[in-house]
């Protein structure tokens, strides 16, 4: 990252965290409350977020999926530290998704030299801080970041957190799955969901945000291929599938439907 250092000069952006102004942290694994997911959303609201969603994505300069095996590996291990850690810290799912999102937006601005897992770890590190930032009512102080073999300074940490921002055009509130979800489990399933759906299409989301890179696959297409893959003990029937995708046809996206048959079919391997 050769133009690291020509962001120092706005360090003071950011607010600098001192150990004593530390509020306590709460580390109590989360609980899913399905209520928070199962609001009524109706279709002039999903397509006021499909619209947000589409205004929002962004080129890729970097697509990390035409690039070396190193940075997909440690793509993959940069996701499993920001699900690992945000469970430590008690974070909600949709903090470290954003996280991922955050880190995939980066790196398909961004070119890094291959093998400097450390970058990687640094990056990891200011994207689940920001996301933190965004979402939790606690944030622990940057010392606090587990950060294994890795020791970075809370300025290091902080110069990385701008240069992310700078990178995003400090557009850091995204669109999630997460909106999707109530929704279109009442279209996929209406009033005879089976129990614990929710929680289901939410650890397919994890899943899927570790093997996809979120800048190629739009949240709503995550969404829908995670609430299929969670409702569904066995592979859907092409008729089938063509029913439970004709009603999204609206979006304006042929594509829209072909992408999440492909993730869903990922997903149920």
């Amino acid at each position: 990252m050769g133009e690291f250092g020509s962001y120092f000069s706005c360090s003071s952006l950011l607010c600098h965290e001192e150990e004593e102004e530390a509020c306590c942290f709460e580390t109590e694994p989360e609980n899913v409350d399905e209520s928070l997911y199962l609001n009524d959303k109706d279709d002039e609201y999903i397509e006021s977020l499909i619209q947000r969603e589409t205004s929002t994505t962004s080129s890729s300069d970097y697509p990390i999926t035409g690039r070396d095996n190193w940075l997909q590996c440690a793509r993959l291990n940069a996701t499993e530290w920001i699900f690992n850690t945000g469970a430590l810290f008690g974070f909600q799912i949709r903090t470290a998704y954003l996280s991922v999102v955050y880190l995939d937006r980066f790196l398909s601005k961004k070119s890094i030299d291959d093998g400097k897992l450390w970058a990687i770890r640094l990056l990891s590190v200011a994207c689940l801080s920001i996301a933190a930032k965004m979402e939790e009512c606690r944030v622990p102080v940057l010392s606090e970041f587990p950060t294994q073999d890795y020791q970075f300074e809370n300025k290091t940490i902080q110069r990385m957190e701008l240069l992310v921002l700078s990178t995003l055009d400090w557009k850091v509130s995204c669109v999630t799955p997460f909106a999707y979800l109530s929704y279109f489990i009442h279209k996929f399933d209406g009033e005879s969901r089976p129990n614990g759906l929710v929680s289901k299409a939410l650890q397919h989301i994890v899943v899927l945000v570790k093997e996809i890179n979120t800048v190629e696959h739009r949240p709503s297409v995550i969404a829908a291929a995670a609430v299929l893959a969670a409702s569904c003990d066995k592979r859907l029937t092409r008729k089938t599938m063509e029913l439970k995708m004709d009603f999204i046809s609206y979006w304006g996206s042929l594509e829209t439907p072909v992408t999440t048959k492909k993730i869903y079919n990922r997903e149920r391997k």
